[in-house]
């Protein structure tokens, strides 16, 4: 069994809108829809959205009610870090389940294939993600911005979304994590990798599966859907 966990738990401060930019419209739906639909429409089981407590009633009957998702199984209030929004869908994913996908709701350009592949790959190396290689050359700077070092391009991926796991592996990672109190957690491959000593399997992803976090965004979004 597979679920996704869906995140649509951010404010959306880089976004300058009062409105969540997981709400924002696009192509006259909410971005939000379009993950969702994106899962709803492959093999994965079960969905488990992650949103603001006060955004819950309105995402039930405005989104998962009024476009029909029907594997969205859960909708649970996030927290006020990525990882912890991750931890509390974790804890509501079906426990049948053996893989779990992790997905920003933010990206609404995920394909079928890059689900596909993520599950194939989380059951033969037990963690993996999609990314899509750097194509600009990258400097690591100092406390007072100097170049210091420029790393390889070619070793250098830019990570998106979804990332999928064994399901026993990332609830231990998530539970080793809890108890040691880091909050310097930027995704979940860093949290399997530090605590499980976990390879990470890098797949295919795609330059369009873009995260949409500023206005800019939004119009290359509206670009690309048409």
């Amino acid at each position: 069994m597979v679920s996704a966990i869906v995140l649509a738990a951010g404010s959306g401060s880089r976004m300058k809108s009062k409105v969540p930019k997981q709400f924002l419209e696009l192509d006259g739906k909410p971005l939000i829809y379009y993950s969702l639909a994106r899962f709803e429409a492959s093999v994965v089981d079960e969905i488990i959205l992650v949103t603001r407590q006060q955004d819950i009633d309105y995402v039930r009957e405005e989104i998962v009610k009024k476009y029909d998702f029907s594997k969205v199984r859960n909708i649970v209030p996030g927290g006020k870090e990525r990882f912890e929004s991750v931890s509390r869908g974790l804890k509501a994913v079906n426990r049948k389940s053996d893989i779990v996908m992790i997905h920003d709701g933010a990206r609404p350009f995920v394909t079928n294939s890059m689900i596909l592949d993520s599950i194939s790959n989380a059951r033969r190396y037990k963690a993996c993600t999609v990314a899509v290689p750097v194509k600009d050359t990258i400097k690591v700077v100092d406390e007072d911005m100097n170049g210091v070092e420029t790393p390889d391009r070619s070793t250098l991926y830019m990570v998106q979304t979804p990332q999928s796991f064994n399901k026993s592996l990332l609830d231990e990672a998530y539970k080793r994590l809890r108890v040691s109190g880091d909050r310097n957690i930027t995704d979940d491959t860093m949290i399997v990798e530090k605590y499980m000593g976990q390879t990470v399997k890098i797949i295919e992803g795609d330059y369009r599966n873009i995260k949409v976090t500023t206005p800019e965004d939004i119009t290359v979004a509206e670009a690309m859907m048409k």
